[in-house]
């Protein structure tokens, strides 16, 4: 390794006294807002909760059941009956959900607790208002999909986990495992690394596009020998290569599997301009991307899909979501409707973009048909089209567009994540004996997937906590550049 090759890796591993100032920023910006009592946004914390003619969507795929009563007892669920069978304890609070849905929380498996805009202002405080936003939106568990600052994820999950802070159950992800062009990695150094993150807490690690077959092998022996996974945003890389290896993940699908581009070397990346005209062609049931379905299928290597973030450069197709004016600062809010107008000039793109997105929805959907495992997490990153919660929902929405049932959506974005973590025998469904993660949803998000934006109540671990103050408690912090 070059001397200018230790110089990145370093650069890259270790935040130094940029990241102490950031945990300073962010701990004076959380003893702000602790004096803010988290008591305000508790709907119930009562020890014996009962839901009374609720209709159930469970997570598993099985048609909705109307009129359910669902009792919470100690922050589990302790029974689901119909309400002409049930026995409903005394005692308890009772809340009637008559013309409301109850569904799992949502496992968002590609978030961040980060934000960027398009004129290049960086939030790394959006742990403060994220972790908020994805918990009003429904969101109870995340999966961090790679981080600008492992100390401040880890703090906010220490928040959170301590009851200071409101927000989901976070897992963490190492920062990107990346380099530049021309340069590589030690592998014993990214060994020692990777066992340095899992000293601290992480369970994923983020390999990014640079990364060659050789260093993502190595990558892989040092995660797996700590029983953790590895995820990857991968470009010199294929996908087949990538599952031969051993990856655990893929995010975001066919839209970054550059294997079939026509010009494609060995181990390095092509520039997106090159290569993203050509996927815009290339035929999803053709015998290659059908064999690379089954071999991911084969060696088991789930996909996330984050169409939401993709759906963001598709051009005219694109319509900001209105709740963002209210959570974003005046300032990021301007910039989002600033690139929206640049797009809407733009005469490729956008275009181009907006067949690549039919085609990964096309992919993600002969994938599961196929077998395979398929997530779903936001992004939120890129020119800053959509944030935290919002985009989880629109999600959703994206993957009924895409051909699955509201309720093969719902497993989606719920049990499959929760298989995934290792989570599913405590959450990704509403059964019996499970947390009590439950989102209740105006109208019926099984015939009118859109409902899914109508969050009322959200319940973690049998707390139930009002959407519309979580997100009040956020206006207007979105966006801040830090």
């Amino acid at each position: 390794m070059t001397n200018q090759t230790a110089k990145t890796w370093r650069s890259r591993l270790f935040h130094g006294i940029g990241a102490l100032c950031c945990l300073l920023l962010l701990a004076v910006i959380f003893l702000a807002w602790d004096k803010r009592s988290t008591g305000k946004f508790i709907v119930t914390d009562a020890p014996l909760v009962v839901l009374t003619h609720v209709r159930v969507v469970d997570g598993t795929g099985a048609p909705a059941r109307e009129d359910q009563v669902i009792v919470i007892e100690s922050g589990r669920i302790k029974s689901i009956d119909d309400s002409s069978k049930a026995s409903v304890p005394t005692g308890g609070k009772q809340i009637d959900l008559t013309g409301h849905t109850a569904i799992p929380g949502l496992v968002g498996m590609h978030e961040h607790l980060f934000y960027t805009t398009d004129a290049g202002a960086r939030d790394v405080a959006a742990n403060v208002s994220f972790a908020r936003l994805y918990l009003a939106s429904g969101v109870t568990t995340i999966r961090t999909g790679g981080t600008l600052s492992l100390e401040n994820d880890q703090l906010t999950k220490k928040q959170v986990e301590n009851g200071e802070w409101l927000g989901p159950k976070i897992h963490l992800t190492s920062p990107y495992i990346n380099h530049r062009v021309g340069e590589s990695l030690n592998p014993q150094q990214l060994a020692e690394q990777i066992d340095g993150w899992a000293s601290e807490g992480v369970t994923s690690f983020k390999i990014y596009t640079n990364i060659s077959r050789a260093e993502l092998s190595a990558g892989v022996r040092a995660a797996h020998k700590r029983g953790l996974k590895v995820t990857g945003h991968l470009c010199a890389v294929g996908f087949r290569e990538a599952a031969d290896l051993g990856i655990d993940n893929l995010e975001h699908g066919l839209v970054v599997d550059t294997e079939f581009y026509s010009a494609k070397r060995t181990d390095q990346c092509p520039q997106r301009s090159d290569w993203l005209p050509e996927l815009a062609k290339l035929d999803v049931m053709s015998p290659h991307v059908q064999e690379m379905i089954r071999e991911l299928v084969n060696h088991g290597v789930a996909i996330t899909s984050t169409l939401p973030i993709f759906e963001t450069y598709a051009g005219q197709r694109f319509q900001i979501d209105p709740r963002m004016q209210y959570a974003l600062t005046p300032q990021a809010y301007a910039s989002c409707l600033s690139h929206i107008q640049r797009e809407r000039e733009d005469t490729r793109w956008p275009k181009l973009w907006e067949a690549v997105l039919k085609k990964e929805m096309q992919f993600e959907h002969e994938f599961v048909k196929a077998g395979g495992l398929l997530m779903a997490g936001t992004d939120p990153t890129g020119w800053g089209g959509v944030i935290a919660g919002f985009g989880d929902q629109r999600g959703l929405e994206l993957l009924v567009e895409a051909g699955f049932t509201p309720e093969e959506a719902i497993r989606i974005a719920t049990l499959n994540g929760a298989l995934f973590l290792g989570e599913a025998s405590r959450i990704g469904t509403l059964t019996v004996g499970k947390q009590a993660d439950i989102i209740i949803v105006r109208g019926n998000p099984s015939s009118s997937i859109s409902d899914i934006r109508n969050v009322e109540l959200v319940f973690k671990d049998g707390v139930g906590y009002d959407s519309a103050k979580l997100i009040e408690s956020v206006h207007g912090l979105v966006g801040g550049e830090s």
